[in-house]
């Protein structure tokens, strides 16, 4: 074996030039004392190519466990784990956001939409604590999630060492597990544990954090098992069967129905119920109202939609709910703000309440028939029992709804030339119906807008920060769909309020060339802070002025238009980062700009200039009834 000449300038006592015809740096060593030298610096070179350390382990995990993309920002305490990544790149997509929070909400990105497990990592300290916010909105959100982050090396944890942050605490309340490695060999089992903790049972985020000297550290390869057996004795998540009874039960309660409501939400998405709920409802001809994260899991244009319910849904589907004399409440948490004052809700009905988490059964409200199973085998089971005899006969209730729907549609202000956000929301969904895109938004007015007035007839097409209400979630939720899906149209509906809050992840579409459409409606304000200040406040503004202090909006002395000056000059950001754009005033050329942005080849900035006093309508008030909502 060929040895470099650099290699012997570390043996004691010769330089590389003793060798080379130069003269002997101490002593002279024998022809066979050389030799020597040479096998064990060649046995050395072969056992370390044999050693794997924690950080390869780590991503040889991943890539076992299906991963495909990374979201992974670098830093002193990861940079092993970096070094792995791009050692295995032909096996691991990493795309680098330009914030570590951008990264955690494009690792949901991929969650919500495939099958996957988004996996997102950052360094320690200021890193890790970056990604706090998307952990704690895919704890609420039931997304799936694996969160790692470098930590100082265990000799100096406690010590406040440079950049230490005690994650493991940290994080202790938002995810559904955590763990601190602490010795190389439970890195396989970890990563397993953690890939099968965050997908059972009610999903969730897992932290894994991940000291540096743990990450350098070898053993041999021939030691590494892949697939460790776990060691999880207090965790079941096994699912339960539904009983027999249970079933008989909730039949019997439907087939005396004459006023039957479904009311679903994310956990029938995340059960894959949406064939087998739509089989249930047009069986018996249920009509079903959708939470904010349920959207998509029956067609929004069904004719037994009654979509979304809650603070800002529609007011036949809190009408269809109040009057209800049986609520099939599949997969839902009955969030405040779909309850509203608790006690009034669907107080006059029977109460069947289907979910997979049994810490959710009796939470918020009473069920009468309360089932701990998942939605999607209580469906089936349900369509293989229910016989003609048991279908009830809903057709006057049907007729009252339709009634409904035809008295409180949902509506919003026709100007001539301006462009209101809901007209602007329903014309991207009639312009782009036909390529079915993901849809992702931030949060305020915008999120509601486009709940009411987007349509959607497919699950998983919908991302939202429900839980939390997150701003700055749209643009890298829609990075990380576009990189799952990039052969698919991917658009986030943002307001420039939330848009701000991860705006420099313009900078990921362009380097990691992911093409996603943003429609950015701009109304100079903090919308839905605005609308409460207009409702409870008297009107006085507090700091919901987007633009400089001394313009009169900044006190609320506006017209509710805005004016020529735009702050800050988004397309000209956006051209900075690389990406095309145009903004646009005038209703008559929105559709074209439409056209436009979503037949560009690359990112693209649509900017629409909205008036900024227009509310997002229905509202039921916090802590209020459906008796109580606003609708003018």
């Amino acid at each position: 074996m060929a040895i470099p000449v650099a290699k012997l300038r570390s043996v004691h006592g010769y330089r590389a030039g003793s060798l080379e015809g130069g003269f002997p740096a101490r002593r002279i060593m024998s022809h066979a004392t050389i030799e020597g030298i040479l096998v064990a610096i060649a046995e050395e070179t072969t056992t370390r190519q044999t050693m794997i350390n924690g950080a390869e382990i780590m991503i040889s995990a991943l890539i076992h466990h299906q991963t495909k993309y990374v979201f992974a920002y670098p830093g002193g305490a990861s940079m092993p784990l970096h070094q792995a990544l791009r050692k295995y790149r032909d096996k691991i997509r990493t795309i680098l956001p330009r914030h570590e929070q951008g990264g955690g909400f494009a690792a949901q990105g991929v969650s919500r939409t495939t099958d996957q497990v988004g996996v997102c990592m950052a360094t320690s300290g200021p890193g890790a604590t970056n990604l706090v916010t998307s952990i704690a909105d895919a704890k609420l959100d039931s997304v799936p999630l694996i969160a790692i982050t470098g930590q100082v090396p265990q000799a100096v944890i406690g010590s406040d060492a440079f950049q230490e942050t005690p994650m493991v605490e940290v994080c202790r309340a938002i995810t559904k597990h955590h763990y601190m490695i602490t010795n190389i060999r439970d890195v396989a089992r970890i990563t397993k544990e953690a890939f099968h903790v965050a997908t059972t049972g009610r999903p969730g985020p897992v932290l894994i954090d991940f000291p540096k000297d743990v990450q350098l550290d070898a053993i041999p390869l021939e030691d590494l098992d892949l697939d460790p057996p776990m060691y999880l004795p207090g965790y079941h998540p096994e699912l339960r069967e539904v009983a027999p009874e249970q079933i008989r039960q909730i039949v019997a309660a439907i087939r005396r129905s004459r006023k039957p409501v479904l009311y679903v939400g994310g956990g029938c998405i995340l059960s894959g119920a949406a064939e087998a709920l739509r089989e249930f409802a047009e069986k018996n001809r249920i009509p079903v109202a959708m939470t904010v994260m349920g959207l998509g899991v029956f067609p929004g244009t069904h004719d037994l939609s009654l979509h979304m319910l809650g603070m800002h849904g529609t007011v036949y589907a809190n009408m269809a709910v109040d009057e209800s004399d049986l609520l099939l409440a599949f997969g839902v948490r009955f969030d405040d703000r779909v309850t509203g004052k608790l006690e009034e809700f669907a107080k006059h009905g029977k109460i069947v309440h289907v979910d997979i988490d049994p810490s959710e059964i009796h939470k918020n409200k009473e069920a009468h028939i309360p089932v701990v199973a998942d939605v999607k085998h209580v469906l089936e089971e349900l369509n293989k029992t229910i016989t003609p005899t048991d279908i009830p006969d809903t057709t006057e209730w049907l007729e009252k709804i339709a009634g409904w729907k035809e008295r409180f549609p949902l509506k919003y202000a026709n100007y001539s030339s301006e462009i209101s956000q809901q007209y602007a929301i329903e014309e991207l969904w009639r312009v782009s119906r036909d390529r079915n895109p993901f849809i992702s938004v931030g949060v305020g007015q915008h999120q509601m807008w486009t709940a009411q007035f987007f349509k959607f007839d497919k699950p998983r097409r919908w991302l939202s920060s429900s839980g939390l209400g997150t701003m700055g979630f749209g643009l890298p939720s829609a990075m990380g769909v576009q990189a799952a899906h990039p052969n698919d149209l991917c658009i986030d509906i943002d307001g420039d309020g939330s848009f701000q809050m991860n705006i420099q992840e313009l900078g990921t579409l362009v380097c990691e060339k992911l093409p996603v459409k943003i429609l950015l409606l701009n109304n100079q304000h903090l919308g839905m802070v605005v609308q409460w200040e207009d409702r409870f406040m008297e009107g006085r503004r507090a700091h919901t002025y987007l633009g400089p202090v001394d313009h009169p909006e900044a006190l609320g002395d506006g017209t509710g238009m805005v004016g020529e000056t735009i702050y800050p000059d988004f397309i000209t950001i956006a051209q900075g980062y690389g990406i095309a754009g145009q903004r646009v005033r005038d209703k008559a050329k929105l559709t074209e700009a439409m056209q436009t942005m979503i037949n560009h080849d690359g990112p693209y900035l649509l900017e629409v200039i909205c008036p900024y006093q227009e509310q997002v309508l229905p509202m039921i008030p916090a802590g209020k009834s459906v008796r109580e909502i606003i609708t003018e």
